[in-house]
């Protein structure tokens, strides 16, 4: 397990990295969540493997799962999978 969530921790550095050229800025939302938040432990925010990002631009901070398609598309072109598939489009997670 520490292998996948090395792999990930570096792709979202990537991703990270993407989307400051992009002229984004980036917060974290939610890097791991607990059975006490409601998540099971095969949730891949449990298994550290997902997170959810905070999208900025321009000072304006960015809701819309629209808004983070330039940065899931690239994201899936890495192998990653991204909310955005199903209306979480802050949400990047790794090795499902």
């Amino acid at each position: 397990m520490v292998i996948k969530q090395a792999r990930f921790s570096f792709m979202i550095s990537v991703l990270i990295l993407y989307a400051t050229f992009k002229g984004y800025q980036i917060t974290f939302g939610d890097a791991s969540r607990m059975d006490a938040q409601g998540h099971k432990e095969g949730s891949f925010h449990y298994k550290r493997l997902a997170i959810d990002l905070n999208l900025h631009k321009n000072g304006k901070y960015l809701t819309e799962t629209s808004d983070h398609e330039p940065l899931g598309k690239f994201w899936e072109f890495m192998g990653g999978s991204w909310g955005g598939r199903w209306e979480d489009g802050n949400h990047y997670s790794w090795g499902e």
